[in-house]
């Protein structure tokens, strides 16, 4: 505030004097103000944006979980742990457990729910993809996905404009994350290749370079702050950290299997 007050104070006191002076400071009295108002109101506008993502993550959530029409105990602890890694305060956990709930119950309805997503994110596609990926964890939580969970989960990405092309990337995501630091045989070894291809959205015919250029482009469009800065709340920034890891993974597989002879 004082820094402005004193610049514009000196450029009145430039133009005008000593008068020039008082109404150069009591405009930059004024604008600081005003931008700290904007401010404000910016970061409150976001944390509520915040808040209200996350209880649609597991409102749907309840909705994708009940989809094959049994919650299993594992799906429940699947929850249970996001509550832990997202770092919600028991205000915010009850609040995410009610989501829950509300998401399961028969008269849940989903499609407002995702259009409220939509709203939310202002359809900006890394914090939908981010929000179904977050739905994926969930239902893979028990090891395998009932057909009517796929079919459910099919229904969400089209609810938020997301492609099935999307939806296979964010499954070969999953797999890829779970592969990670196993041995495997050469049919898995196989697998993690055309997985690492299906992260970055590119094929084995392509360059080397276009592979870089594609791996470089996902890396700047999940990068957590750029994540934050469009809504993604604070809590869920170590799941876009993780997706960035990932997609390294992928990269670093692709490079590996293009080296061997």
């Amino acid at each position: 505030m004082y820094i402005l007050m004193i610049v514009l104070g000196l450029i009145g006191f430039d133009i005008g004097r000593f008068p020039g002076l008082i109404v150069g400071v009591a405009l930059g009295y004024w604008l600081s103000k005003k931008a700290r108002r904007i401010n404000l109101n910016v970061q409150g506008g976001l944390a509520q944006a915040q808040s209200q993502y996350m209880e649609s993550t597991f409102a749907v959530m309840g909705a994708m979980c009940k989809a094959d029409g049994v919650i299993t105990r594992e799906e429940i602890q699947a929850a249970e742990v996001l509550f832990d890694r997202f770092r919600l305060s028991p205000e915010n956990r009850e609040r995410a457990k009610q989501a829950f709930n509300r998401g399961k119950s028969a008269d849940f309805d989903l499609d407002a729910e995702l259009a409220k997503v939509m709203q939310l994110t202002h359809g900006h596609r890394v914090l939908l993809q981010m929000f179904l990926q977050v739905q994926l964890t969930a239902i893979a939580a028990d090891g395998q996905m009932h057909p009517a969970e796929h079919q459910m989960l099919l229904r969400v990405a089209r609810g938020l404009g997301l492609t099935e092309a999307e939806v296979r990337q964010l499954e070969a995501m999953l797999r890829g994350a779970s592969a990670q630091g196993g041995a495997g045989s050469q049919t898995s070894s196989r697998q993690q290749i055309d997985d690492a291809y299906e992260v970055l959205g590119v094929s084995p015919s392509d360059s080397d370079e276009e592979i870089k250029k594609a791996y470089r482009r996902l890396m700047s469009q999940n990068h957590p702050d750029k994540l934050a800065s469009k809504g993604l709340p604070e809590s869920m920034r170590d799941m876009a950290e993780q997706k960035t890891r990932e997609i390294t993974h992928a990269y670093d597989v692709i490079k590996a299997a293009r080296a061997t002879p």
